[in-house]
C-alpha cells in the first residue's frame, strides 16, 4: 500500500514537474524567448488541438461544398435534379389520375346510351348519329312545307317533346357573345364556341346536379351538369370552376369563369355542348346567345 502511494506521488511529481523551453539563435546562441511548461500542460494542449481539429473538419464537411469531394456524399446539383424529377413524376401521376376520373365520369353519364366510333378531340363523345342522306330526292307539297315551317317556329327554343309542352322549362344562356364556331355533326363538332372575355361568369343553363368537375389536359377545366328530362350540358376551357362534383345548381347560377385552358384552345371562349337523351343537339336551336 505504501509502495502504491509512493508510485502515485512519483507519477504526479513527474506530471507536474516544470521544464523550460528556450529558443536560441543558432549563430550567436542569443536567447530569443523561453517559456515554462509541464507534461500536464503538453497533454492538455495536444488534446485541445485535436478536439479543435476534429470539430473544424466536421464543420467543413457538414456545412461547406467541400463535402461534395468526399466519396459517399451527393452533390447539391444531383439533389436538385432528383427533387425536380420527383415533382415531375408527381405531376404526371396527377394528370393521369384526373384523366381517369374524367373518363370514368363520362362513361357513367353516357354508358350504354349510344354507340361510339371515333373520338373527336373537342367533343365529349362521338355519336353514331349521322346526318340524313339528302341525296335521295324527297317530294313535298306546298301545304306540307307551310305546316312544317309553322311548327318549327312554334317549337323554337323548346327542347322538350311535345308531350311535355305544358311544363314550364326553358334554358338559360350560359354566356352572351358571338359564336366563333357552330355546331356541325358532319365535322363531328357537337358544340358551339362562344367568344367571351376572360374570367366572364359562366352560368348553368338549367337546374341540375354537377356530375363532373375536373381539370383535363386537352380541354382545361371542364364541368358537366345533368338536368331533368334527360338533358346534359357541358362547359369546357374554363379558367376556374366554382362548383364541385355532386353540387346542386340552379338555372342562371355561376358555375365557372371563362378562360382559355387546355391544349385545344385558341383564345378565351366557352365550348358549350348540349345533349338530349344521350344525343348531341345544336344549342343554337334552344338558346339565344346574342
Amino acid at each position: 500500500m505504501a509502495e502504491r502511494e509512493k508510485n502515485k506521488k512519483k507519477f504526479t511529481k513527474k506530471l507536474l514537474h516544470k521544464y523550460r523551453m528556450v529558443i536560441l539563435n543558432e549563430d550567436t546562441f542569443e536567447e530569443r524567448f523561453s517559456f515554462k511548461l509541464t507534461r500536464l500542460n503538453v497533454f492538455v494542449a495536444v488534446g485541445l488541438s485535436m478536439i479543435i481539429l476534429i470539430a473544424g473538419t466536421t464543420f467543413l464537411i457538414a456545412f461547406t461544398p467541400l463535402k461534395e469531394y468526399i466519396p459517399g456524399y451527393s452533390s447539391a446539383e444531383l439533389k436538385q435534379k432528383a427533387t425536380n424529377l420527383a415533382y415531375t413524376t408527381d405531376s404526371l401521376q396527377q394528370v393521369i389520375k384526373l384523366n381517369e376520373q374524367y373518363l370514368s365520369s363520362i362513361k357513367s353519364a353516357l354508358s350504354g346510351e349510344l354507340e361510339t366510333d371515333v373520338l373527336n378531340r373537342d367533343s365529349m363523345v362521338i355519336s353514331s348519329y349521322e346526318s340524313p342522306d339528302f341525296d335521295e330526292e324527297i317530294t313535298t307539297v306546298k301545304a306540307d312545307s307551310i305546316l312544317r315551317a309553322e311548327v318549327a317556329q312554334e317549337d323554337k327554343y323548346n327542347i322538350l317533346p311535345s308531350a311535355t309542352d305544358h311544363i314550364d322549362f326553358s334554358l338559360f344562356p350560359p354566356v352572351k357573345g358571338s359564336i366563333s364556331e357552330g355546331y356541325s355533326a358532319k365535322n363531328k363538332h357537337y358544340a358551339v364556341d362562344i367568344v367571351v372575355p376572360k374570367n366572364a361568369p359562366v352560368k348553368s343553363v338549367a337546374d341540375g346536379r354537377v356530375i363532373f368537375s375536373e381539370w383535363t389536359a386537352e380541354t382545361g377545366y371542364v364541368i358537366i351538369i345533368k338536368h331533368p328530362y334527360g338533358l346534359l350540358s357541358v362547359y369546357k376551357h374554363n379558367a376556374s370552376l366554382t362548383k364541385q362534383q355532386g353540387d346542386v345548381v340552379s338555372a342562371g347560377e355561376v358555375i365557372a369563369s371563362a378562360g382559355s385552358t387546355g391544349e385545344y384552345t385558341t383564345g378565351p371562349h366557352l365550348h358549350f355542348e348540349l345533349w338530349n337523351e344521350a344525343t348531341p343537339v345544336d344549342p343554337v336551336d334552344y338558346i339565344d346567345f346574342d
